[in-house]
């Protein structure tokens, strides 16, 4: 039985939520090819052709209030969860999805839609939503001392999630990028490791936490794309200051807990070195599924500091080439010019859920965070929530 997060009264467990999306992706690996647009190759990499990429791809956009609603009442009547960031989803089985967060503030709101500055926060956390559309808040630690999923370690460094991938058995594995703080400032923290954690498929409790690939200090679980017995991981680091996509994958029925190749370009290698960037201007979080005949990418543009714009991209494989961008959506909540008039706020790592299409009509979220997470996050607590676009795309000749 899930265990119900009772949050209520609590002591602050944290401080405010840092940031992800400035956490700097570094690695030691060469700018290799398949940065470009292009007809790529087929499945896998290997030879082939699709249609997608030589056709034009058109968005129109609109706010899915319910889903951005549902949220929103939840977070400020639930007791539970206020807010959170990443917004990864998972069908779970029965008709359950489950939401899975990074930084995520817990507790209750006030009536003037401010947080309590005695909020608790946990770096990880689950939101399930029933099959009627009720939400419940999990988390790991005790209803009287709330952890994460996946809690902190002895050391004082935690765990940020990736996007999370079924495993045999009914499990659900959950990449992590584990962070160490350098400081005491907000952004004084930096990478450490890539890891890999198995949670239970019923409770969603923790069992287990194994290592990853992390030789390159490419911070790997941004995506997964299972395809078959196969599983894509995608990644990033900043090659030449440019943010990039990376691919791994794993073969067999063990999720990403079996043996990672690596795409260097043409091929597979079992050296993590020899990974190669697929596609340019990502975001710390991106996906990448299956689209009629190829592939779509859909990221928060980073070719632009602070970009407000959400762009696709379309591919033939999982490894690339990758088109150019096609704007999907611009987000209004940033800067002094956007929704909130502050120019702290800013929206980062957008991405679809595949699992939530409608035919062409693709469902996507990003987050809403401030540069002030000392006075905004508590001031207002909608600014530390995901948003949801409907897009509907166009598939022209």
């Amino acid at each position: 039985m899930r265990r119900r997060t009772i949050t209520a009264g609590l002591a602050a467990a944290g401080v405010a939520a840092a940031l992800l999306a400035a956490a700097p992706a570094t690695a030691s690996v060469p700018m290799g090819g398949g940065q470009g647009g292009g007809h790529g190759g087929g499945h896998g990499g290997g030879p082939g052709h699709c249609s997608l990429v030589d056709k034009t791809l058109t968005a129109t956009a609109s706010v899915n209030q319910g889903l951005t609603d549902t949220f929103t009442t939840y977070g400020n009547t639930g007791g539970a969860w206020t807010g959170g960031d990443s917004t990864y989803s998972l069908p779970l089985g029965k008709g359950e999805t489950g939401w899975f967060f990074s930084d995520t503030f817990l507790g209750t709101v006030n009536s003037d839609g401010s947080r309590p500055t005695d909020s608790p926060f946990v770096n990880n956390s689950v939101v399930v939503q029933d099959r009627r559309g009720g939400l419940t808040t999990i988390t790991g630690g005790t209803p009287e001392a709330p952890a994460g999923i996946i809690p902190p370690e002895a050391d004082g460094s935690w765990y940020w999630i990736g996007d999370p991938t079924p495993a045999k058995h009914g499990d659900v594995q959950v990449p992590l990028l584990q962070f160490e703080r350098t400081g005491t400032g907000s952004f004084d923290f930096q990478w450490v490791a890539n890891r890999l954690a198995t949670l239970d498929g019923d409770t969603l409790q923790l069992e287990s936490i194994t290592d990853s690939p992390s030789a390159t200090g490419i911070n790997w679980g941004s995506w997964t794309l299972e395809e078959g017995r196969t599983t894509y991981i995608y990644g990033v680091a900043d090659p030449g200051g440019v943010r990039s996509g990376y691919v791994a994958k794993v073969e067999g029925r063990d999720g990403i807990a079996g043996a990672w190749t690596f795409w260097n370009g043409s091929g597979w290698s079992a050296a993590e070195a020899d990974a190669v960037p697929v596609v340019p201007y990502v975001a710390n979080e991106f996906s990448v599924a299956k689209f009629r005949d190829g592939y779509l990418l859909v990221t928060q543009d980073t070719s632009e500091l602070f970009s407000t714009r959400i762009v696709a991209r379309t591919s033939c494989s999982p490894t690339g080439p990758f088109t150019e961008p096609v704007e999907l959506y611009r987000t209004p909540e940033t800067g002094a010019a956007g929704s909130y008039g502050d120019p702290d706020v800013f929206t980062y790592n957008a991405h679809e859920h595949p699992n939530l299409r409608q035919g062409n009509r693709i469902l996507v979220s990003y987050n809403v965070n401030t540069f002030d997470n000392v006075g905004d996050v508590y001031d207002d607590a909608s600014i530390y929530r995901p948003r949801f676009v409907d897009v509907q795309l166009t598939v022209g000749h």
